[in-house]
């Protein structure tokens, strides 16, 4: 299987519609110093990259689900990249850097554009980061950007902004990374958000 459809499985990885809440952290950011990107890592290589990574002292995060397996005789937990093909580092990106990133064993590129890696805001990386340490059960959906600002006012992710969309029964909150058009959607109650003023164009 591709890359391409690789990303294409992961964005019909849609576990039921529901009213969501979108995480949005604005477009035009830039860094200097340390900064997130996001990698591509070949197929089914994952953790093989990011220990590869962790051995050379390249700070990285690869968030990781839980999920039930059914195997012949019996059902064991195990966990899985919540991203399938993607991880994150959190480097300077000079010359070496990049290099070094590149040759790792597992990895197939940095995401970007023409004009090369593009880094992801932090507050991207440590919302997804907040819901992998409190344990709390996600889903991946495709980058969603329609719906009323609204930002969480109590638990957990108090202080989160995001767009609530009208979907089924439920409301869920989804944490987006923009770079890599991934989000991750969590249970929420409709009365912990609270709507926010339209955002200027």
């Amino acid at each position: 299987m591709s890359d391409a459809q690789q990303n294409e499985a992961v964005e019909h990885e849609l576990v039921g519609r529901s009213n969501v809440c979108s995480i949005d952290f604005g477009e035009g950011h830039s860094c200097a110093g340390l900064c997130w990107f996001a990698v591509w890592t070949k197929s089914r290589q994952e953790k093989a990259a990011a220990a590869a990574l962790e051995s050379q002292g390249v700070v990285n995060f690869l968030p990781l689900k839980t999920e039930l397996r059914q195997w012949s005789d019996r059902k064991q937990k195990v966990s899985v990249p919540l991203f399938s093909g993607y991880l994150f580092v959190r480097v300077s990106m000079t010359g070496s850097d990049k290099l070094r990133v590149l040759k790792t064993r597992g990895i197939a590129g940095l995401v970007g554009n023409s004009t090369g890696p593009l880094p992801i805001p932090d507050q991207q990386v440590e919302a997804v980061r907040a819901v992998i340490a409190q344990s709390v059960e996600c889903t991946v959906h495709s980058l969603l950007e329609e719906g009323d600002p609204v930002r969480v006012v109590r638990g957990a992710l108090a202080g989160a902004e995001g767009r609530l969309v009208r979907m089924n029964s439920s409301s869920r909150l989804v944490i987006s990374v923009d770079l890599i058009h991934r989000s991750i959607a969590v249970s929420v109650a409709r009365e912990d958000v609270e709507r926010l003023g339209d955002r200027a164009a």
